[in-house]
C-alpha cells in the first residue's frame, strides 16, 4: 500500500463533531474523493452539505456503503449493533471499518457479532480529541491536529485495514497510538468518563437547590471551568457510561473515598489535613500540565 493512500469513497455514518471533522480533516489534506453522510436528521445532513463536509447525504446506511473504501462510524456506541447488523449484508468485501467511539470492549464484541465476515476488516479507533458542542455546525478541520488516536485491533485485524486507518488518521494530523481493548476501557474510564460523570452530577445538585437562579446568577469561572463539558450530548454519554459500566464503577468507588477524605477534613476542622490534600493535587496537576 502507498505510504500517502488516496480514499475513493469514505461514509460519515453520524455525522457530528467527530465524524464531521474526520471528513474535513481528509478533505483538506486531499486524502478523500467524495464522502458520503448519513443521519437520521435531514436538517443535521443539511447543515453537513452547506459546510461542505459532505458531498451526498443519505439516511440509508445500507445503500450508503455498497461502494464504500472507507466507513467511519461516529455515532453514539449504543446504536453501533443496530447499524453494524444493518451495513454488513452491503458492504464490498474490500470496504474497511473503523469508529470514533468512546468505549472499546463492547464495540469490538458488537463487530465480531454483526459484522460477521468483515470483521477482519474493523480496526476499533478511539480519538482522543472533542469539544462540548455537537452535531456537524460544530465540525472544523483541525480537530485532530496533534492530538492521539487510539487503535485497539484485534489478532485478526488485517495489516491492510491496520494501514489504512492509521494513514487516514495521520493525513488528519493525528498521532497514532495502539492500546488493549481492556486497558483502553479502564484508563478512559478514569481520565474521561469520571470527569464527565462528576460535571454532570454536579450542574444538577446546584440546579435541583430552591436557590438555584442565585447560585448560577453568582457563578463565575471557577464554576464553569468545572462543568464546561457537561454541555456535552447526554446521548453519548449515556451509551458510554452503560457500556464500561464495570471500569466506570470502580473509578468511581476510589472519588467516593476520596470525598469522603475530604469531608472528613472538613467536618474535624483539620487544616492541615485539607491544605496537604490540596497541595497533593496541585503539585500532580501541574506536574501532569508541564508533561503536556
Amino acid at each position: 500500500m502507498r505510504a500517502n493512500p488516496k480514499i475513493g469513497k469514505l461514509v460519515v455514518i453520524g455525522v457530528g463533531l467527530i465524524g464531521g471533522s474526520f471528513a474535513l480533516a481528509l478533505k483538506k489534506a486531499k486524502a478523500v474523493k467524495y464522502v458520503t453522510g448519513v443521519g437520521r436528521t435531514r436538517k443535521n445532513l443539511t447543515a453537513a452539505l452547506k459546510m461542505r463536509i459532505i458531498d451526498e447525504a443519505s439516511t440509508d446506511a445500507a445503500q450508503a456503503v455498497v461502494d464504500a473504501d472507507l466507513v467511519l462510524l461516529a455515532m453514539p456506541v449504543g446504536q453501533m449493533p443496530e447499524v453494524m447488523a444493518r451495513i454488513a449484508p452491503h458492504l464490498p468485501p474490500h470496504a474497511v471499518v473503523t469508529d470514533g467511539g468512546s468505549t472499546k470492549q463492547d464495540v469490538v464484541a458488537y463487530a465480531r457479532r454483526f459484522l460477521g465476515a468483515h470483521f477482519p476488516r474493523f480496526v476499533p479507533a478511539h480519538p482522543i480529541a472533542g469539544t462540548e458542542h455537537s452535531g456537524a455546525a460544530a465540525a472544523f478541520a483541525d480537530l485532530y491536529r496533534g492530538k492521539n488516536v487510539i487503535i485497539t485491533p484485534q489478532p485478526e485485524t488485517t495489516a491492510r485495514a491496520q494501514q489504512l486507518v492509521r494513514v487516514a488518521w495521520q493525513r488528519c494530523g493525528a498521532r497514532i497510538v495502539r492500546l488493549a481493548a481492556q486497558e483502553h476501557d479502564a484508563i478512559f474510564a478514569a481520565v474521561s468518563h469520571l470527569p464527565h460523570v462528576v460535571a454532570f452530577a454536579l450542574v444538577n445538585a446546584l440546579a435541583r437547590r430552591t436557590d438555584a437562579k442565585k447560585l448560577f446568577g453568582f457563578s463565575a469561572g471557577g464554576l464553569r471551568d468545572t462543568v464546561r463539558i457537561a454541555g456535552s450530548s447526554p446521548e453519548m454519554w449515556r451509551d458510554i457510561c452503560a457500556a464500561n459500566r464495570n471500569e466506570l464503577l470502580a473509578v468511581l468507588d476510589d472519588f467516593e473515598d476520596e470525598l469522603e477524605t475530604v469531608r472528613s477534613a472538613i467536618e474535624s476542622g483539620d487544616g492541615a489535613a485539607l491544605e496537604h490534600l490540596f497541595e497533593h493535587a496541585r503539585t500532580a496537576r501541574n506536574k501532569w500540565l508541564k508533561r503536556d
